[in-house]
């Protein structure tokens, strides 16, 4: 994943990545797609959006840090991003 933008976030167990897009339409677009694969996956990410940013931060709640179901949410927006 650090391949791909994605840092370790330095005061919790968890990941963070910021993705840039053309203009405020292409950002809520993604996070719309985004947001059905995390309510079927019943992940939900934390983020913040203005304009063309979307900042993400991932981490489980439920075990208290990362968990297989931050990774597989951390691809999935990466190949949403990537369309």
């Amino acid at each position: 994943l650090n391949a791909k933008g994605w840092v370790v976030v330095s005061n919790r167990d968890a990941i963070s990545k910021l993705y840039k897009f053309n203009d405020f339409v292409d950002a809520f677009s993604f996070m719309t797609k985004c947001a059905f694969y995390a309510e079927k996956s019943n992940h939900h990410p934390e983020w913040f959006n203005v304009y063309n940013k979307v900042e993400v931060t991932l981490s489980t709640h439920d075990c208290g840090g990362l968990s297989k179901l931050d990774l597989e949410l951390a691809e999935k927006m990466d190949s949403i991003f990537e369309k």
